[in-house]
């Protein structure tokens, strides 16, 4: 049986990615189905048109999705393009479920099937299907190099004829997949990095990467590998630890984040107040609020001489390889929807699939929307 399946370009402004790449669209091709690209979608991650051998080109949005059983993308497609999208197709993409759900609610009344690439568990099995990670890897990365161009020092340590250049001393926040990343790269630039994490099993990973870990003393790791919300207790307790060194730090990185909730105030006025001039805070959830009080999403903050960058959408900002990484994570998650005779299928009782299944025959079925 031959599936239908189609990559539509991006429309949220600054969104450079493509849900699907050459590379990845031609295994599918090889495998006996048809991949429709809408004209453009590849343009900005530098695939042109003709790069897409073997798979067709459709004019506009709503023809790929009026005639595919399965609509990639990377975000939540126009209104408009899920109309056309007919009874049965699944649209797989990061589907932004916390947001504006009256609207993902309205095209799972449309009989279409909804996978949320956000929302893929956390466990071994899919971790090839992770989007989360594999863009976190980009932004991680990406955080670094923007402290670094905006920074007014040099981050590694120098021994020149004019003098000896002493490193950065950079502070990372939050180990997750972006921090590790953050710490790597920082490291790799020659900056003294520091790391603060509330799940006291990130030291190991931390210290791996040449990094000490900062200890408050506070342990905030759920199951699944998430940080809870802090109490308040342990909320003061963090930022009298987390604010010395802080007040000593050249470059801050911070990633820390929980998912459907705005992002954690970690970074207060105060704290920045204490930072000598000249250092630079990189602010990974901007996009939720912001992990330090004086974040503009999107903007850089000059606040008596500290620099508070806000940037939004870094995976975008390496298209080719964040939509590399992309790619890859739903061609995983295709394999599990694809039976043996090349048909559809989409098992509810798979944990994977159940796990990020927003809608299907008709209704929503995640049980955190129902």
């Amino acid at each position: 049986m031959t599936l239908k399946i189609g990559i539509v370009k991006e429309t949220a402004s600054g969104e450079r990615r493509v849900a699907l790449d050459p590379p990845t669209a031609a295994k599918l091709v090889q495998a006996g189905h048809q991949v429709i690209v809408e004209t453009g979608a590849g343009t900005e991650s530098g695939h042109p048109d003709e790069a897409w051998t073997d798979c067709e080109i459709a004019s506009d949005a709503s023809g790929v999705a009026g005639q595919c059983d399965v609509l990639l993308c990377v975000r939540r497609p126009p209104a408009a393009t899920l109309e056309a999208a007919g009874k049965g197709t699944v649209v797989i993409g990061q589907l932004a479920p916390y947001q504006d759900f009256d609207d993902l609610k309205s095209a799972a009344g449309k009989g279409l099937s909804l996978i949320s690439m956000e929302l893929v568990p956390r466990i071994t099995r899919a971790q090839a299907m992770d989007v989360l990670s594999s863009q976190a890897t980009i932004a991680g990365y990406k955080a670094v190099i923007i402290a670094a161009d905006i920074a007014p020092r040099l981050f590694p340590m120098l021994t020149t004829a004019a003098g000896t250049l002493r490193p950065a001393k950079a502070v990372v926040i939050g180990a997750g997949v972006a921090g590790l990343q953050a710490i790597a790269t920082a490291k790799r630039l020659g900056a003294q990095v520091e790391a603060y994490d509330i799940r006291a099993a990130a030291r190991e990973q931390v210290e791996s990467l040449g990094a000490k870990m900062i200890d408050t003393g506070v342990d905030a790791e759920t199951e699944g590998g998430y940080a809870r919300e802090l109490t308040d207790e342990e909320r003061e307790q963090q930022a009298d630890a987390l604010a010395r060194h802080l007040a000593k730090a050249d470059v801050v990185v911070s990633t820390a984040a929980i998912p459907g909730r705005p992002a954690p105030k970690i970074i207060t006025k105060a704290m920045v107040d204490d930072m000598s001039p000249g250092s630079v805070i990189v602010d990974l959830a901007a996009e939720t609020g912001g992990n330090c009080e004086l974040t503009q999403p999107g903007e850089t903050v000059n606040h008596n001489g500290v620099l508070i960058n806000g940037p939004t959408n870094l995976p975008s900002k390496a298209p080719l390889h964040a939509s590399e990484m992309y790619a890859k994570n739903v061609h995983n998650l295709l394999a599990l929807l694809i039976d043996e005779e090349g048909g559809l299928k989409v098992d509810t009782e798979d944990e994977v699939i159940s796990g990020c299944l927003l809608a299907h025959d008709g209704k929503v079925v995640h049980e955190k929307f129902v």
